[in-house]
């Protein structure tokens, strides 16, 4: 199979997928009290003891050695994180929908449901006319997700009182076949970091371009094979990525280096036949293909990474890791076994200029 497509599967295969099976995601407890903490060092220990913590009170559940535990934004910075993103939509709401058009908000891929819930206590309680118009509708892969989502919604009812505003529907964005006219706001926080991506090397002497596919033996062992035959939807990547940033210094594997050092690089005795691997979002594009012809009045608002450090071997490459133990273990290839090693996870960012 294509690497995304590997990629796709590894991640989110409902049967033994990562975000399907093996997905904890960290919650500190109270809000941390920020006017109060030194400096940077002071809250990573801080951060540290939460995690700790967390963890002990997990063990009592159900004690595991490789559980899989990460952190975003949103829990870190509760609930100032999710009233910066409520205050943008609320004045831009109110400077060019309102009264016309109803506060419609999608997010894509929740989590444990906490931005959902700070955007929606901060709008009721700064503007209570924007949220009687106001509905949110969150998309979600996993259906452990969308359980804890829903969980959380109606467990804390009672003190919050937004079940009636939301909407859970759980499927994948690629799978989404409704047409949405009217105005809505598209919330992707730390998504496309897992999104899958192609993965394709160059022919240093003739420029070419080849595209992984991913082989599997009757051993279960995993190999690389390229092909010259580009698929289509790398095709147009590379098509849409090359108008794009004809006037611009992109940062090509091949396209920046002279071309009589790079023969001269694959003249030398045992020197590679291919360029280093180069990762290409084409998932992302897809994304923003979909977005464009099913949300046509869309407006998105996205935040991510940009550079990741310890990343695997390549130009815009992932990092893969899991945690055994309550430690961070690097693993150097994305091609790790599926289902019995998918606590593995395969975090691909996309330069912000492919973006």
């Amino acid at each position: 199979m294509l690497m995304r497509d590997f990629i796709e599967d590894s991640l989110y295969n409902p049967h033994y997928g990562y975000f399907s099976k093996n997905v904890t995601i960290f919650s500190p407890g109270a809000p941390f009290d920020f006017n109060h903490i030194r400096d940077e060092p002071d809250f990573h220990r801080l951060l540290g003891e939460r995690y700790t913590q967390f963890e002990d009170e997990l063990d009592v559940a159900e004690y595991r050695e490789d559980r899989q535990l990460w952190h975003t934004p949103t829990e870190l910075f509760r609930p100032y994180y999710g009233e910066a993103i409520a205050r943008y939509m609320v004045a831009n709401y109110r400077l060019t929908l309102y009264p016309y058009h109803d506060l419609v908000i999608y997010e894509l891929g929740a989590g444990n449901g906490t931005l959902m819930l700070n955007i929606l206590d901060h709008v009721r309680r700064t503007d209570p006319d924007v949220y009687s118009r106001t509905k949110f509708r969150i998309i979600e892969v996993s259906s452990a997700l969308a359980t804890l989502q829903s969980h959380r919604l109606h467990a804390t009812a009672a003190s919050r009182g937004h079940a009636e505003k939301v909407e859970i529907i759980n499927k994948s964005v690629f799978d989404w076949d409704l047409y949405v006219p009217d105005p809505c706001f598209f919330l992707a926080m730390e998504v496309f970091d897992n999104f899958a991506h192609d993965m394709i090397r160059h022919d240093p002497a003739t420029e070419e371009t080849l595209q992984c596919s991913v082989l599997i033996d009757a051993e279960g062992e995993f190999y690389e094979f390229y092909s010259r035959d580009l698929d289509p939807v790398a095709a147009r990547f590379l098509r849409v990525r090359d108008a794009a940033c004809q006037d611009r210094n992109y940062p090509h594997p091949i396209h920046n280096t002279p071309r009589f050092i790079r023969n001269i690089r694959h003249a030398l005795p045992f020197a590679p036949n291919l360029t280093l691997p180069e990762y290409i979002p084409t998932r992302l594009m897809q994304f923003f293909s979909l977005l464009g012809t099913h949300f046509p009045a869309h407006r998105l608002i996205t935040s991510d990474f940009h550079s990741l450090p310890q990343a695997t071997k390549g130009y815009n490459a992932p990092v893969v890791q899991t945690r055994y133990q309550r430690r961070t273990v690097l693993v150097r290839t994305p091609l790790v076994q599926q289902g019995r090693l998918q606590r593995c996870v395969v975090g691909l960012f996309a330069d912000p200029r492919e973006s």
